[in-house]
């Protein structure tokens, strides 16, 4: 008899449901949230485990990884479809969720999401911490303008000489220094490990041959590659590589009934760090690359018909899908060759 079993998992302490085929649930519980403890908890529960299931958060790719090398097959399913039958329950608990869970499992419904390996994932959160040491960081300095803005100091845009500007205003106002001063030796803190994590960054992008295959298209760079790489993983689960665009959130929304159809903006569902990183790319594309292009040829047409912005959209979109298609034959970006005379 095949059994399913819908993991709720939590910080601290994770509801496992056990259903038969039938939907009956033959085992509930409570356990904590181990690697161990949730295979001793099938192990207990289940002869023959068909499908087991767990939503994405947090914890959902250490606990797929780790049951995976104890040969324990979990599935993550997208949370947005989880919370779409979930709401269906009068009452909300860790132990309904489980077992929401564990008919989704019996139902084969759900969306599975792909899990990345740990090296993508060191990959990943080197990417993300740097990201926010950079939003820190400016973040910090806007304050600093903003406090200083409101007793007459005003400083010209440009953050590579703030510090140096501020010490040199402030020199016979000791009342503000003392304000400001903690602000700035904060700045100084974070740029130095926003220096190393860039140096992580860079050596791994370096390292990695996907990256640099990736780096040959005009405006990516190290931070695009190792971003589109940690993020895409497998570029093999992708049928067709103009999903990619839709997966990052690039693809415009539809709404349909009956008499009424009509498209609206960028859905903005994926991942919302690689989706701004492939928009500067494309910026930098169509400003500062030179180099012609019938790819260029073809954003500055949109951006004469609809505007700068929507045609960085349509390049970033363009992009990915050239990134994509890249990672999967190993070629190299291609320049069109001269015509000859």
């Amino acid at each position: 008899m095949t059994e399913y079993v819908g993991f709720d998992v939590s910080k601290e302490e994770t509801a496992f449901c056990v259903k038969d085929a039938a939907g009956k649930i033959l085992a509930a519980g409570k356990v904590a949230t181990d690697p161990d403890a949730l295979l001793a908890a099938v192990r207990e529960h289940c002869r023959c485990p068909g499908r087991i299931v767990l939503e994405t958060g947090t914890l959902s790719g250490w606990l797929a990884r780790e049951l995976g090398e104890r040969g324990l097959a979990v599935e993550v399913i997208d949370a947005r479809h989880a919370h779409a039958l979930m709401r269906l329950q009068r009452n909300k608990s860790d132990a309904g969720d489980a077992a929401q869970l564990a008919e989704i499992a019996r139902l084969d419904a759900g969306q599975a999401v792909a899990v990345r390996s740990e090296t993508l994932q060191r990959d990943r959160a080197v990417v993300e911490a740097r990201a926010h040491l950079q939003g820190q960081r400016l973040a910090t300095r806007n304050v600093i303008r903003g406090l200083l803005g409101a007793f007459g100091l005003r400083f010209p845009k440009g953050a590579g000489t703030l510090a140096a500007r501020v010490r040199e205003a402030l020199a016979e106002r000791p009342e503000l220094m003392a304000v400001v001063a903690p602000l700035l030796d904060s700045i100084e803190a974070l740029s130095a490990s926003f220096a190393r994590l860039d140096d992580a960054m860079m050596r791994g992008a370096k390292e990695s041959d996907a990256c640099r295959l990736l780096m040959t298209v005009p405006g990516i760079g190290p931070v695009n590659a190792l971003t589109f790489v940690a993020t895409i993983g497998d570029a093999g689960r992708f049928a067709d590589s103009r999903d990619v665009g839709a997966y990052l959130g690039l693809t415009t929304r539809r709404y349909q009934s009956g008499e009424i159809d009509y498209s609206g903006r960028i859905s903005k569902r994926g991942d919302s760090l690689l989706r701004s990183l492939l928009y500067e790319a494309a910026n930098c594309l169509l400003t500062r690359v030179r180099r012609a292009h019938p790819l260029k040829d073809w954003a500055r047409r949109i951006a004469r018909r609809s505007g700068h912005k929507k045609a960085c959209v349509a390049l970033a979109r363009k992009l990915a899908v050239i990134l994509h298609r890249m990672l999967i034959t190993g070629e190299p970006f291609r320049w069109p060759q001269p015509a000859a005379a």
